[in-house]
């Protein structure tokens, strides 16, 4: 298991540190000088970190690539505000050396429990169309064991393994309540979009190392492949009323809300509008607490600047914690410290700056 993890930055500000690293993604760039540098993002379990090579660049050029791990010996300090790690020496690892939970996130909760708590929600379902439809997607073994263990997304948030099962198991807690407040939303319609709206990441997204894209991820993105996935299961399910399989195919393309986020059609029934709120909810809650967990540390209130929400956040806990009282000066020390003063400094001559 690794000494120092990512998060422990900042109880090691300006010092040097050895650990080992996944690479995320791999630079080289030119320095003012031509010559090359390296730019890397490395990460493990507990985040990422930005981290730069300047000297003896050539003679790691081409011994790692992005994926594999490496240990490395740099100086942690700050850069604008934020971690960063300068590289002094490194070496890939071979994988012997290699402890793969060191390296990606896991949600901490029981990946059983959630999956039991899915498989309860779908129980309710009324609609007989509807739950076989998900309870097939369910009973597929390779469908299962990727949707238990793939995360959500690929840093934004629920960027861990498990996470896409825990952002659809929350995201099924908040529609169930949101559909007792508004009963004139069909529970089952929504609670089946909310199951289907990002199960095409089990395809979409590679976690094997480091989270990042597949090909098909790149190439087609998770809707359309949703929308195969859907077809596919569909094909075996004699009498599906068409309707249902509209409106189920405009919950996923819809759920991101906006054609700029990506979505070829706006939100357009009530069912999928809500699906597109709670699901930008959770997953905008997600990262908020997940910037709160990586800063834990840091004494501010405020947090970096959060990228993905363009702006930075304020951990209210933090801000209204009890403030701690400031030490009170003790008299005797301080009459104790006035006698230990050095002598009053020699004058010096009008025009001329004392030696400093």
């Amino acid at each position: 298991m690794k000494d120092f993890y990512i998060s422990d930055c900042a109880r090691h500000e300006n010092k040097i540190v050895t650990s080992t690293f996944v690479v995320v993604s791999k630079q080289i760039k030119p320095k003012k000088t031509g010559e090359p540098y390296l730019a890397l993002t490395l990460g493990d379990r507990s985040g990422q970190v930005e981290a730069k090579m300047w000297d003896n660049v050539e003679e790691v050029l081409e011994a790692f690539e992005q994926d594999d791990f490496l240990k490395i010996k740099g100086l942690i300090n700050k850069y604008k505000q934020r971690f960063q790690l300068t590289i002094h020496k490194l070496r890939k690892l071979g994988d012997s050396e290699i402890e793969y939970d060191d390296y990606l996130p896991k949600t901490t909760k029981n990946i059983d429990e959630l999956w039991q708590t899915l498989a309860g929600f779908i129980s309710t379902l009324q609609n007989p169309h509807l739950k076989t439809l998900v309870q097939g997607f369910m009973a597929d073994p390779e469908i299962a064991a990727a949707y238990r263990n793939a995360p959500a997304a690929k840093t934004l948030h629920h960027a861990y393994i498990g996470g896409l099962l825990d952002h659809v198991v929350s995201l099924f807690r908040s529609c169930d309540l949101m559909c007792q407040n508004y009963p004139q939303i069909n529970r089952d319609l929504l609670l089946t979009g909310a199951f289907f709206h990002d199960i095409g990441k089990i395809h979409e997204l590679t976690y094997n190392r480091s989270f990042s894209y597949t090909t098909k991820g790149q190439l087609l993105g998770h809707m359309i492949i949703e929308l195969e996935m859907l077809q596919t299961k569909l094909a075996l399910q004699a009498g599906f009323p068409d309707e249902l399989k509209t409106m189920i195919e405009h919950l996923i393309i819809s759920h991101h809300g906006q054609y700029d986020f990506g979505s070829p059609k706006l939100p357009m029934f009530p069912e999928a509008l809500m699906l597109h709120y709670l699901d930008d909810l959770d997953s905008k809650m997600e990262a908020m607490r997940a910037q709160f967990e990586r800063e834990a540390g840091l004494d501010s209130p405020w947090t970096s600047y959060n990228s993905s929400l363009a702006r930075p956040l304020l951990n209210t806990e933090k801000f209204l914690a009890p403030k701690k009282p400031a030490p009170t000066e003790d008299p005797a020390a301080a009459l104790d410290s006035e006698l230990d003063e050095s002598p009053d400094p020699t004058p010096t001559l009008p025009g001329i700056e004392p030696r400093r």
